[in-house]
């Protein structure tokens, strides 16, 4: 039996796997055409929620629309979370997302990761989806995660640190027992409010980041910058 190393913090992951990898967490298209072009997103992140805060319906069609919307913006994934009230419809939901991937974006689908959405996952995982277990708060969630084969496990530092758990420790022991058990799945860090924050959890190795526009802009704003990109262009029309 080949069990957990415990001696290794090296993953064998294979190389496309490696390396930063950052989304935009919203569902406003406007948003998105500010920001998905300057290059420095991976992907984006919706689900229902961030859908009804952008007033955009959850229907088939119109994330179709959004996955096709995504993908003329260049990034190379969208992640579509499915909804129903039974497993069958929340697996048939899962199927037509993971279709728009016709449209040529990756498509991840999310899922959250109850009983009954490990049981949904674990069907679509059998027909070749790529699956996000999501509002994850516990590290043994991630070994579930982990153990289904899920592309992503997301945790949502936010809303563990408003619970009262110290949320940076308890993702420090989800990283671990990925790293430990060498497994494919992605630490997806999501409820993410601050700029600080992502720099910080960057800085201590996390490379898997999803964040809301206002937390890019400010990860971006910097006076000493501007007034340098100021000056670069005074000179340039004064030499001109």
């Amino acid at each position: 039996m080949d069990y957990c190393a415990t001696n290794s913090l090296q993953s064998p992951r294979d190389e496309a796997n490696i390396g930063l990898r950052l989304f935009l967490d919203s569902a406003d298209p406007i948003q998105w055409a500010r920001l998905l072009p300057l290059g420095m997103f991976h992907g984006v992140t919706t689900n229902p929620l961030l859908l009804e805060k952008a007033e955009q319906k959850c229907t088939l069609e119109n994330l179709e629309k959004m996955a096709a919307t995504a993908f003329e913006l260049g990034v190379s994934e969208i992640q579509l979370q499915t909804w129903g009230e039974t497993v069958g419809e929340m697996v048939a939901i899962g199927e037509e997302l993971a279709g728009f991937s016709k449209l040529g974006i990756e498509v991840v689908v999310k899922v959250p990761i109850t009983e009954e959405g490990l049981a949904v996952a674990a069907r679509l995982r059998a027909t070749g989806c790529r699956i996000t277990m999501t509002a994850v708060y516990d590290p043994g969630q991630v070994l579930a995660a982990a153990g289904l084969g899920a592309a992503y496990a997301a945790p949502y530092l936010g809303r563990m640190d408003d619970a009262g758990t110290d949320g940076l420790t308890t993702l420090t022991t989800m990283r671990e027992i990925l790293v430990h058990c060498h497994s494919s799945t992605r630490l997806l860090v999501a409820s993410l409010r601050t700029a600080k924050q992502v720099i910080e959890l960057a800085s201590r190795g996390f490379d898997t980041l999803t964040f809301g526009p206002s937390v890019a802009r400010d990860l971006l704003k910097e006076e000493l910058t501007a007034q340098s990109a100021r000056d670069f262009q005074r000179a340039a029309e004064k030499m001109s």
